[in-house]
């Protein structure tokens, strides 16, 4: 099988097993009054000068293959129908083998005036880089880091010694928004600090609790001797937490997202917009394209409820909603001197 097929049926496999969350350890406060009309209420977001239309978009996925040409066919459907920004999967594969390059174009075919990420890996050069946006017409770029899953995967990258370069010569020779992102491992402030350092201006801290690619590299190994590394990395609620200091780097979230509630609360966390991948892959699958564009819709409906519940008419607002935590990301936040409960009191 091919391994872009791998990666989409195993992710489906594991999505199915119920999972804790830690999205469930953040807790937010009622208040009984509210000012805000229905009216005034703005879901939109800016991502690096890309204007969205509501605060989530359509994460990286796949591509390289025929079955996965037809799941980009029909996300960028869904991205159409909904105004969704789509990220592509990894574009590697079509530079690697030009014959494979219309399962990703296709996303530009179906989708001609919507918002497009091009993707790639940090072991890419800044010529890939413009190769994929030229292939893509890309409005941005999205640059993973992925280490666990490259050490995890048998035919696997072992050197990455010219990551932080390749970053920087990509952000410096791209005419478009580039956006760091992790795989579904999660980052602490150190990372975060060291991709500012390489002038990265946006982070995606893509935290565990989605798909586990370690977890899917490990079952395409014949012993699957590394299980142990299925659950490791950090949520994507102590993710957000790890990002709380970096008021001028524009963070977004993904990892683990399974609801209209789970974005609301990313972005109360401090996130500027969410990814999805999982959940709207497996109602693409489970309810065709008509039911994953449904429930999307019906998101956006719920969060336009949850910002008028909070007293909050835009995005950029929600930062200001008080947060109590609970569990593991209060427990993490206590080892790692992060002041949660400054959380408690915003207002």
């Amino acid at each position: 099988m091919n391994r872009k097929d791998e990666h989409v049926s195993l992710a489906r496999a594991f999505h199915q097993k119920p999972k804790e969350n830690d999205f469930d350890a953040i807790h937010l406060m009622h208040s009984s009054l509210v000012n805000t009309r229905s009216e005034d209420i703005d879901l939109s977001t800016e991502i690096l000068g890309l204007k969205l239309s509501v605060p989530f978009y359509i994460n990286a996925m796949t591509g390289g293959s025929e079955k996965t040409k037809k799941i980009n066919h029909d996300l960028a459907i869904i991205a159409r129908e909904t105004n969704l920004m789509m990220a592509t999967g990894s574009v590697s594969a079509a530079l690697k083998d030009p014959n494979v390059a219309d399962s990703y174009t296709v996303v530009r075919e179906v989708n001609p005036n919507g918002l497009i990420l091009g993707n790639m890996g940090a072991g890419r050069t800044s010529d890939d880089a413009k190769k994929i946006v030229d292939l893509l017409q890309a409005d941005g770029m999205q640059i993973h880091l992925n280490v666990p899953q490259e050490l995890v995967m048998p035919e696997g990258d072992r050197d990455f010694h010219e990551w932080s370069k390749n970053i920087e010569e990509t952000i410096q020779q791209l005419t478009v928004p580039v956006i760091v992102k992790e795989v579904g491992f999660g980052m602490n402030r150190e990372t975060i600090q060291q991709l500012q350092e390489l002038n990265v201006k946006a982070v995606d801290v893509s935290g565990r609790g989605g798909t586990s690619f370690s977890q899917i590299e490990n079952a395409r190994r014949k012993k699957r001797e590394l299980n142990y590394l299925d659950d490791w990395g950090q949520s994507t609620v102590i993710s957000l937490l790890e990002a709380q200091k970096f008021d001028d780097l524009t963070i977004l979230a993904s990892g683990g997202i399974r609801d209209a509630y789970d974005i609301f609360k990313a972005l109360c966390l401090g996130a500027k917009a969410v990814g999805i991948s999982a959940t709207i892959l497996d109602e693409l699958i489970s309810h065709g394209i008509d039911g994953a564009v449904e429930m999307i819709e019906d998101w956006k409906t719920q969060l336009q409820r949850l910002y008028l519940m909070t007293d909050k008419s835009t995005t950029a607002d929600l930062i200001h909603n008080p947060i109590i935590l609970s569990g593991s990301p209060r427990d993490w936040c206590q080892a790692r001197g992060i002041d949660y409960k400054k959380l408690a009191v915003r207002h």
